[in-house]
C-alpha cells in the first residue's frame, strides 16, 4: 500500500514574478505592518512578466496589493522548507511576545503558505531599458522578498472602515529617537563619501518625484538599495521610532541594538523609558 500525505497532495506552486528591492536587508528594522513608514522601495519583475503590456492601466491606481513570500524565516531560507511542520499558535510582538494566539488570529510569518499580504503605495510604474519597476512606498518587505502576485487596491470594497481589529485596534505608539552629535557627523561625512563627483557632468534624466535616474534599472535599483542620501536620516528614525527591538528587551538600557540601513549599520540603545537615541552610524 503506497504511503499517503494529505498534506503532501494539498499545495499549489505559484511563480515569482518580481523581486523586492529595499534599503533593509535584515529583517531587524522592517516595519512590522505596511504604511508605518514611507520608505522607498522598487519591485524588479521578471521576465517573462516584467512586459510593459501587462501593466497597462496601473497607473490609474495610487495603491496595490503585494502578494509575497516570507524567505527569511527557518522555513523557507536556503530551501529548508518542513512541508509537514505546521505552528498552531504564534506569539505576536504586539501583545509584549509572551501571549499567544492562533497563527490564523496572526500576522505572523510561520504560517502554513509562508505568503505575506500587503497594501503598498504606487509611486510610479517605471519603463527602464524596455523592463518594468514599480516604484512603491510603505512595504514592509526587505530587500530580495519574492512577489507572487499584483492587483490594485480598490477603495470601495478593500476599505472597511468599521472593521474590527482585535488586539491590534489601532497603530502602536511611537518612541522619540534622538540622534548624538557625533552620528549625525559619521552620516553625513557617509553621505558625502558616497556622493558622485561628477554630479555637475550627469546627463541622465532625474525624475522630479522619484529622484531616480533613467539610465538603467541597476543605477536605479542601486539609488533605492545602496545609495546613502540626506533625507535618509529621518527615515532611519521613523524605522527606530517603531521599536524594532524584541518586546522582552525593551526595558533595557545602554544596550546597543544594531539596525542594517542601505550601505550602514545605525547603532542605537535605550537611554530612558520611551526614548531611543542613535549613537553611530558605521559603514558594513
Amino acid at each position: 500500500m503506497l504511503d499517503e500525505n494529505p498534506l503532501l497532495d494539498n499545495y499549489h506552486q505559484a511563480p515569482i514574478i518580481g523581486y523586492h528591492r529595499a534599503p533593509l536587508s535584515q529583517k531587524f528594522g522592517a516595519p512590522r505592518q505596511p504604511n508605518l513608514v514611507a520608505l522607498t522601495s522598487v519591485i524588479e519583475m521578471l521576465a517573462l512578466y516584467d512586459t510593459p503590456a501587462a501593466f497597462v492601466g496601473l497607473d490609474k491606481f495610487s495603491h496595490i496589493w503585494l502578494s509575497w513570500q516570507f524567505h527569511h524565516n527557518y522555513r523557507y531560507k536556503n530551501n529548508n522548507e518542513t512541508s509537514t511542520s505546521f505552528r498552531a499558535q504564534v506569539r505576536p510582538p504586539r501583545l509584549g511576545g509572551n501571549q499567544k494566539i492562533g497563527v490564523f488570529a496572526s500576522r505572523s510569518m510561520y504560517r502554513p503558505s509562508g505568503l505575506g499580504l500587503s497594501v503598498v503605495k504606487l509611486e510610479q510604474v517605471k519603463i527602464v531599458q524596455g523592463r518594468v519597476l514599480l516604484i512603491i512606498k510603505g512595504a514592509d518587505m526587505i530587500d530580495g522578498t519574492p512577489i507572487i502576485d499584483i492587483k490594485p487596491y480598490v477603495a470601495y470594497s478593500d476599505a472597511l472602515t468599521q472593521a474590527q481589529s482585535g488586539f491590534a485596534p489601532a497603530a502602536p505608539e511611537l518612541l522619540t529617537v534622538t540622534v548624538t552629535d557625533a552620528a549625525n557627523e559619521q552620516f553625513m561625512m557617509l553621505v558625502s563619501a558616497g556622493e558622485p563627483s561628477n554630479a555637475n557632468n550627469d546627463t541622465s534624466i532625474k525624475d522630479a518625484d522619484t529622484g531616480l535616474s533613467n539610465t538603467t534599472v541597476a543605477s536605479t535599483i542601486h539609488h533605492i538599495q545602496s545609495q546613502l542620501i540626506g533625507s535618509d536620516m529621518s527615515i532611519i528614525k521613523e524605522l527606530i521610532a517603531q521599536d524594532p527591538r524584541p518586546a522582552y528587551r525593551r526595558t533595557e538600557i545602554a544596550t546597543p541594538f544594531v539596525m542594517r540601513y542601505k550601505s550602514v549599520d545605525v547603532v542605537f540603545q535605550l537611554i530612558e523609558s520611551g526614548q531611543l537615541q542613535i549613537i553611530a552610524v558605521v559603514t558594513v
